[in-house]
């Protein structure tokens, strides 16, 4: 039920978009044990002036091709499960679509189970 927000800089690709996509997903599915057919992604491209970072906190050297990964799931994963994602999709989005691993901000967005409706107006998780 992850919904993933992934935000970059106009000009790309819809093969390199979807690279990216589809790399996020693989993460999910391979580190955080994501339904493959769980997938709610919305990709947003900005204007230069519109993504806005330090290009060194933390030491971390970042490009103009800084891409940032928001994903808003339900609770419940530890925190080595979550060291082991944020490392598992650097791997898979370097491989492709080439994303340098210092480009990429993770960001993870914690709910609880019932703050989701996927349609009809339910509350399918509601009673789980």
């Amino acid at each position: 039920m992850p919904l993933v927000r992934i935000s970059l800089r106009q000009g790309t690709s819809a093969e390199y978009r979807k690279a990216l996509a589809d790399g996020v997903h693989r993460a999910m599915i391979e580190a955080i044990a994501v339904p493959p057919d769980d997938r709610f992604q919305v990709i947003t491209e900005h204007p230069p002036e519109g993504l806005i970072n330090d290009p060194q906190f933390l030491g971390v050297r970042r490009s103009d091709r800084i891409v940032f990964v928001q994903i808003t799931l339900s609770t419940g994963r530890k925190p080595q499960q979550k060291r082991k994602f944020y490392k598992r999709m650097a791997e898979i989005l370097a491989e492709a679509p080439g994303l340098p691993p210092q480009d990429l901000v993770i960001n993870l967005v914690e709910t609880s189970w019932e703050n989701w409706s996927f349609g009809n107006g339910e509350a399918q998780y509601m009673d789980s």
